[in-house]
């Protein structure tokens, strides 16, 4: 049961979105620009796997397996290479770049000031760009606020996969931009 009064059957950060919709714009359109923006150098499928990579590490699983579903989506359904990045990155079908950011993400988990430039040189060898590291940082921080706001109001984490592949597959689609359905399909609902 969620710490305040939520909408019954709205899974994860979108009860309190719907709830608190004065917040749902800004978070969504947040969202959006890190994880859907054009300006980004990292294609969709590798920020939807640092952002499950965050909460993966914050054990939030709400978010871990949303934003992992999405990522599988974009990857063509690889369900398998976001269960090895979530696992053991290092050892994952990623490339050495996503690697070397997923690094850096995980210190930013931990706290900010624990990035060091040996980090940073090392995404530089395997092609990171400035941007590339500003949108891992950026993407880490936001998910790290994300997790602690699904987590922190104890929000409904269903435990039924099918309702992440339904998330995942609707945000790989549509995006963050009015993602949030306020009649959820009723696979998504509780009762």
């Amino acid at each position: 049961m969620a710490h305040i009064d939520l909408p019954e059957g709205l899974p994860g950060i979108v009860g309190p979105m719907t709830r608190y919709p004065d917040t749902e714009k800004p978070l969504n359109e947040l969202a959006q620009v890190l994880l859907r923006g054009n300006q980004s150098t990292l294609s969709t499928g590798e920020r939807e796997l640092i952002a499950t990579y965050v909460s993966a590490q914050n054990d939030c699983i709400f978010c871990q397996s949303a934003h992992g579903a999405t990522a599988a989506h974009l990857l063509e359904g690889s369900y398998t290479t976001v269960e090895a990045v979530k696992k053991d990155f290092q050892s994952a079908p990623i490339s050495d770049k996503l690697k070397a950011l997923l690094v850096i993400a995980g210190k930013v988990q931990k706290g900010g000031r624990n990035v060091t430039e040996e980090d940073v040189a090392k995404a530089r060898e395997h092609g990171a760009t400035d941007r590339d590291i500003h949108d891992t940082v950026l993407i880490s921080a936001a998910f790290c606020m994300f997790n602690r706001y699904v987590d922190g109001l104890a929000t409904w984490t269903p435990e039924d996969p099918a309702i992440y592949d339904q998330i995942g597959g609707m945000l790989a689609t549509v995006g963050y931009l009015d993602s949030i359905q306020r009649d959820q399909p009723e696979e998504t609902t509780v009762g």
